[in-house]
């Protein structure tokens, strides 16, 4: 299975939550461990081999893009939405004529991880096409940092995901990486809409798969949350 080399980087939210930090900044451009948290996604990427990236912008788009400009690697494309900010699916539906027709990464910038084992490497050994419409990178909500909630999935033998539904709880998080088709927003409806209902579709289908990071995931989503991904960070130096 060829591993992806583009990958849609989500980075257009307002950042309420993690304000005041964001009162003159996006969020991706919070540091954590002395790096913008876009860097971190970035960077991984990169490591996995991603070569181009598309990014969408809104909030201090300007700020982002010349951040963006003294990168190197990967090779950065915006995908412009200070118009309107158009959520996860439709952000990637935007995006879909900057991301080619092979499979694509797609990450947040809130995710920050120290990893034990290969976790990107894992997620490409895992994807298959002809079976899935997405694979989900995976935390186990024990030992999380910065993520408060019940859990999202449960994980069968075969790495297929259940929604934790009813349940009072699920053993693992979804943080915030996944490879699928460039095209699998584009049948959802125009303007703002989630990812969320398509993988809903797809689990049902039995289409939706993860596997889980060997390592500590932070999830940097407010203040306390960036302070504690920090020092967890710093303790791994």
């Amino acid at each position: 299975m060829m591993s992806p080399t583009t990958a849609m980087v989500l980075a257009a939210g307002l950042g309420t939550r993690m304000r005041p930090l964001t009162n003159d900044r996006p969020k991706a451009l919070v540091e954590v461990g002395g790096k913008a948290l876009i860097d971190h996604v970035l960077d991984r990427l990169a490591e996995a081999g991603v070569t181009d990236a598309v990014v969408n912008v809104h909030w201090f788009a300007d700020r982002l893009e010349s951040h963006l400009a003294a990168r190197t690697r990967p090779t950065i494309r915006i995908s412009d939405e200070r118009a309107e900010l158009l959520e996860t699916g439709g952000g990637l539906k935007k995006a879909r004529p900057l991301l080619g027709d092979d499979p694509v990464f797609v990450a947040n910038i809130d995710s920050v991880w120290i990893d034990r084992g290969d976790a990107l490497s894992d997620l490409i050994r895992l994807w298959d096409s002809a079976r899935m419409d997405a694979a989900l990178l995976l935390a186990r909500r024990e030992g999380s940092i910065g993520f408060e909630g019940g859990g999202d999935f449960f994980l069968g033998d075969d790495g297929a995901l259940t929604f934790r539904g009813e349940a009072a709880s699920a053993p693992y998080a979804y943080m915030g990486v996944h490879i699928t088709r460039p095209d699998y927003a584009d049948h959802g409806p125009d303007g703002l809409f989630s990812l969320s209902p398509l993988w809903r579709a797809s689990a049902a289908e039995g289409r939706l798969f993860g596997c889980v990071l060997d390592g500590d995931w932070m999830h940097v989503g407010d203040p306390q949350a960036r302070d504690d991904a920090d020092a967890r960070l710093r303790e791994d130096l």
